[in-house]
């Protein structure tokens, strides 16, 4: 199953760095090497095995924007299940960069008007800290406004920190033609190991994408920094030519357990119950593996498959 999405803005605001970072294995301090986008630049990032995201990004010089709008308009903007639209936050040609948003959303309408529209306001740890908050609603209010009649959502992000995880982990569980089914059977676990919380991480990127709470903890943004974190590990194992399997953290307040699942799939398991040994966690976590994969493989979101008892 093929989903295109359009990764479009002007030159410079960040998404050839982003799309590295996430898909690619880049890490930031790396991304300052890569050069402009010319034309658009395609990729077919295989997701979770039968997911296959049909990624444009779009080179953003005028001249190359002027061409999307006229002569490659329904080749560009045709079959499109998602628009990414990014927005360098210290700007300093905002209405320019306002109407080739709203041009694409013109495109958008006439070629491919179910598309899901996002905006990322960009660079955020460009700004003074005290200042970003309120820059972003701004941004967010006006960006809701000129979208009208179609409906966009909005994150600020940073290839330096966890908010680009959040928002490509946002964008992408739309995608997920199963995600519901998926979620349910998680639920069900997550209750049969009387678990805090159950986490599946997408094996390749390490974006989340679908989580099970029970118990909910103070910090919002945890699932991003593991991502983040666990990524850079996996990074330095490969670089060591060692083979990332699985990880346990534990300390007076909870384990954490991150493990290979699926083919395509790493799980999280957060306990703070002290009494449940780590062996009874595992051993669960091996016998749910085939019912996982099983859901993994359908399509369509059916619920054919029992849950887990």
């Amino acid at each position: 199953m093929k989903k295109k999405v359009l990764l479009m803005g002007k030159s410079g605001s960040g998404k050839t760095s982003m799309r590295s970072i996430i898909f690619a294995n880049y890490i930031a301090r790396d991304t300052r090497r890569l050069g402009a986008t010319i034309d658009v630049e395609h990729s077919h990032v295989r997701f979770l095995g039968n997911l296959v995201l049909n990624l444009w990004d779009c080179g953003g010089q005028e001249a190359f924007m002027e061409t999307y709008f006229t002569t490659q308009r329904d080749n560009v903007f045709r079959n499109v299940e998602v628009l990414i639209y990014v927005f360098d936050v210290e700007s300093r040609e905002l209405e320019k960069d306002m109407h080739h948003y709203q041009s694409s959303l013109e495109a958008i309408i006439q070629n491919s008007p179910e598309a899901k529209v996002f905006c990322l306001i960009h660079k955020m740890d460009l700004l003074p800290e005290d200042q970003r908050q309120m820059i972003y609603e701004k941004r967010e209010s006006e960006l809701v406004k000129r979208s009208l009649p179609l409906e966009c959502k909005c994150f600020k992000t940073s290839i330096w920190d966890e908010t680009l995880y959040k928002a490509w982990s946002q964008i992408v569980h739309l995608l997920i033609p199963n995600v519901n089914t998926l979620e349910m059977h998680l639920d069900s676990f997550a209750g049969i190991l009387d678990a805090d919380e159950v986490l599946l991480f997408e094996r390749a990127t390490f974006l989340v994408i679908a989580h099970s709470v029970k118990r909910q903890h103070s910090d919002i943004h945890r699932f991003e920094k593991i991502s983040n974190i666990v990524k850079q590990f996996k990074l330095s194992c490969s670089k060591l030519q060692a083979q990332f399997q699985s990880m346990e953290v534990r300390n007076s307040q909870f384990s954490a357990f991150i493990d290979v699942f699926t083919p395509n799939t790493y799980v999280m398991v957060i306990m703070s119950d002290p009494t449940i040994p780590s062996a009874v966690t595992l051993v669960n976590v091996k016998n749910a593996r085939k019912h996982f994969e099983k859901i993994e493989k359908m399509e369509g979101g059916g619920g054919s498959i029992p849950p887990l008892s």
